[in-house]
């Protein structure tokens, strides 16, 4: 019998769904493309990423490369190393407190909500003598805390704050100097806009919400910081194993990387950095914040000045009425309006991928909902 076809089609911006998934998010179509166009033969070596030797030149090339437009593009000089690991924020969540703190050590944490709190969980499995020194739970979490107010406990190691949360839609725009180390989860903001990182000691983000896919994860690490490391970690564990195997300790996710630095690359040679993009997400967040506060059928529970710019979360009259919408705008092409699991209502996440013409066009669908709903 003759084995079929491949069947080949040709994909188009206009056959695609708007994408306002919270994670993996939406990427860049022109990435897509890049990608695309690269799939079979990577850089004429007759082969895909995917199938490329991790220990090969062109895929330590990759690494390196990325490494080197992330401090470009933040602005950053040696005095960070860059390296990209797996596990997600999730695995970071232990990696911090194991690599910058003992056993009965002290370490101070900001909850902001569902996110903070699973850091926290797993920072406390390590024994270690672990202060909330702020917390938004007394409000459900509807605003972060006033970042200038936090006082340290007196010895402690340092302090962990979430920049974005993405369940309850709330976000911190700056960070002032603490007599401690501070450790930023900017997981579902990195790379969005510019940031001042002169009172930052160590950031990670994975990657699959602005940068990427699933699979790889995003650590910058002040290199003063190395020192503070025990010398008893399993080396997988131990952030120095991977800055001196220039995160190619073992087996990488390459193509999560590839597509990483194809998204870096888009940001600095399309966009025109951080600035030009941070531009880009402000105008869009301010799009559909104006429309949801236009309309009395939206309800924004977040605190103004704590609103995230990456997450909108709003809530209509009744829980059926918020199924209509999610059903409505799915079956207009426009997908993952629908809140967390653990807090209900509806989410709009404006990653780097979500264009300004895919917002005005939500915005559009919800005014209309509006009218025939109210």
């Amino acid at each position: 019998m003759q084995a079929a076809p491949l069947l080949r089609t040709k994909t188009t911006f206009n056959d695609r769904v708007l994408n306002f998934y919270p994670g993996p998010g939406a990427l860049p179509f022109p990435v897509l493309e890049r990608i695309h166009a690269e799939l079979f033969n990577f850089n004429g070596t007759g082969m895909s990423v995917m199938e490329l030797s991790h220990r090969s030149p062109q895929i330590q090339a990759i690494i390196d490369d990325g490494a080197e437009r992330i401090k470009r593009l933040m602005n950053l000089g040696d005095e960070f190393d860059v390296i990209f690991l797996q596990g997600g924020g999730s695995l970071q969540f232990l990696m911090v407190p194991m690599n910058f703190s003992g056993s009965g050590d002290r370490i101070d944490y900001i909850d902001t909500g569902y996110w903070t709190q699973k850091a926290i969980k797993a920072a406390k499995s390590l024994d270690r003598d672990l202060g909330i020194v702020a917390s938004s739970g007394d409000r459900n979490h509807t605003y972060a805390p006033a970042i200038e107010e936090i006082q340290l406990r007196e010895g402690t190691k340092y302090l962990h704050i979430c920049s974005n949360n993405t369940v309850v839609g709330t976000q911190y725009h700056h960070f002032p100097r603490f007599p401690a180390p501070l450790i930023v989860d900017t997981s579902s903001d990195f790379m969005s806009k510019v940031i001042d990182t002169t009172n930052l000691d160590c950031i990670y983000a994975h990657a699959q919400k602005n940068v990427g896919l699933s699979g790889v994860t995003v650590v910058l690490i002040r290199k003063e910081m190395l020192g503070r490391i025990p010398d008893n970690l399993p080396e997988l564990l131990d952030y120095r194993t991977h800055i001196e195997r220039k995160s190619n300790y073992h087996t990488p996710p390459c193509f999560s990387i590839y597509v990483t630095w194809q998204i870096l690359k888009w940001i600095e040679e399309d966009i025109g950095g951080l600035k030009n993009l941070g531009e880009i997400n402000q105008k869009k967040a301010d799009t559909l914040y104006r429309c949801i506060d236009a309309n009395p059928l939206y309800c924004c529970g977040v605190e103004v000045e704590s609103r995230s710019q990456m997450n909108a979360v709003f809530n209509l009259p009744t829980e059926e009425l918020e199924q209509l919408f999610i059903q409505e705008a799915r079956d207009a092409k426009i997908i993952g309006v629908a809140g967390h699991r653990t807090r209900g209502g509806c989410r709009v996440s404006l990653y780097n991928g979500v264009t300004l013409e895919a917002v005005e066009t939500l915005v559009e669908f919800m005014e209309k909902f509006a009218r025939e709903h109210s």
